[in-house]
């Protein structure tokens, strides 16, 4: 694998034959990754991957013009053929008025923010197996516990490398470590599976194989013999698995993209108040060891850290420059990109601020409602914000989490259910996008 700076100079050297060749402004990005996994099953190994690969994507322009190509290949001839390729179709593309490299002044010029995010360890295989044992037989030893999908356990290097003809190059890589368990619990038509995972950036930070192997197993084990209960309006609280998925429909309806086409539900939301005011909504893109952590976005801007909601109120739209200029406004530093295609936008670790009432005090007076633990399906509508999807979990009596019910439906709208959420005092940060438990009463749940 090449050293980010030998990646930086793959970029650079593509954008010099780009403006060799005519081409009015050019951007380049080079991605190699590099993975080992293994997966173990009843105790017996299964599968062993190792995975590496480069690739590296060229965007020219001629005029308003654009075209995007990308290679796996890395000869010479090979990245000398691509150049006039995309020169080629540039000059066929239909105009596009917004199309073009990020405003100059705007690039990152300083040194980039250390994200900490490379430990620079290549675990052996054999290390990665036994870890996916570990799990595995953790959670078998489960009471309750009668069959299995699985243990396993992963390990990754990649590096991004960014250049554009208008002055900005920098690069930068990161390491990446999971591990896993699935199991099944129960017999016959009473089965029932669940698991439980965890991964960082450096490897010292992974939870146990053994403790990620208990959770898995006892979460199985906690869902046998769902009970049916009576359908309608009442509290539901989301899980801190599951409720980042509620911050995931929120971004994406925030993209300028989305509200440029006026396809958002929130189009009309800036400087309102849609959350309570208590709630905080935050893009940290330079935590340590942070699993979205980055310097620079897809465009060569910087990274800055950004209170999205701001004690309840949407503050600002998440754009790249395409959107931005269609808007009228300024990119925001959250361009993101493959080697293909024009650059999309997305945020880094995300989380909504923790609340004030544990868990416990939350649910506290909620006589009959539910607990989720698993959304299925992809039932939201984000014209509208309709929001209606296949569910499971536990019920709530009397102040406290009970039996565990399946294969429910639960429906709302977005906006009331973001104006209602109150946050328990639980946030904890395991996942890009983190959010603590979720509290709303303006759905309605159907029994399975």
């Amino acid at each position: 694998m090449l050293k980010p700076e030998e990646a930086q100079d793959r970029a650079d050297a593509l954008i010099s034959q780009a403006k060799k060749a005519g081409a009015d402004a050019a951007d380049a990005i080079y991605v190699c990754d590099a993975s080992t996994q293994v997966q173990m099953r009843l105790g017996n190994l299964e599968d062993v991957e190792r995975s590496e690969g480069e690739e590296i994507g060229l965007r020219v322009f001629v005029g308003k013009r654009s075209a995007t190509v990308s290679s796996s290949d890395m000869d010479p001839q090979i990245l000398s053929d691509l150049v006039g390729r995309a020169m080629d179709m540039a000059r066929e593309a239909p105009e596009d008025e917004y199309a073009g490299l990020a405003p100059e002044e705007l690039l990152l010029k300083s040194a980039p923010h250390s994200i900490d995010g490379d430990d620079g360890l290549d675990p052996d295989p054999q290390v990665l197996r036994e870890m996916a044992l570990k799990s595995e037989e953790a959670a078998r030893a489960v009471e309750g516990v009668t069959n299995s999908e699985g243990g396993g356990a992963s390990a990754g290097r990649s590096i991004v490398a960014l250049a554009t003809s208008h002055g900005f190059s920098g690069a930068y890589s990161t390491s990446g470590y999971s591990a896993h368990a699935s199991v099944i619990a129960g017999q016959g038509s009473g089965m029932e599976r669940d698991y439980a995972f965890d991964s960082k950036r450096h490897f010292e930070d992974l939870d146990t194989a053994e403790e990620i192997g208990k959770e898995a197993g006892e979460r199985a084990v906690a869902r046998l013999n769902p009970v049916d209960f009576k359908s309608g309006a009442m509290p539901v609280v989301f899980d801190p698995r599951i409720s980042n998925s509620m911050l995931g429909h929120f971004i994406g309806a925030i993209a300028g993209s989305a509200i440029a086409r006026k396809t958002s539900f929130l189009l009309d939301a800036m400087g309102t108040e849609i959350f309570d005011s208590a709630i905080n909504i935050i893009d940290c893109p330079h935590r340590k060891r942070g699993l979205r952590s980055k310097a620079f976005d897809g465009e060569g801007l910087p990274t800055t850290k950004t209170k999205l909601i701001d004690n309840g109120r949407l503050t600002q739209w998440i754009m790249e420059s395409a959107s931005a200029r269609q808007l009228g406004l300024q990119p925001t530093g959250h361009a993101s990109r493959g080697v293909g295609g024009a650059p999309g936008v997305s945020v880094t670790n995300l989380h909504m601020n923790a609340g004030t009432i544990s868990k416990a005090e939350l649910i506290r007076d909620i006589k009959h409602g539910v607990y989720i633990t698993e959304l299925i399906g992809q039932g939201v509508n984000s014209v509208t914000g309709d929001y209606s999807r296949g569910a499971g979990g536990f019920l709530i009596i009397d102040g406290e989490i009970g039996p565990p019910v399946s294969e429910i439906t639960i429906a709302g709208n977005l906006k009331d259910m973001f104006a209602s959420f109150i946050p328990a005092d639980d946030l904890e940060y395991r996942y890009s996008v983190n959010a603590p438990t979720l509290r709303t009463d303006s759905m309605t749940v159907a029994g399975g």
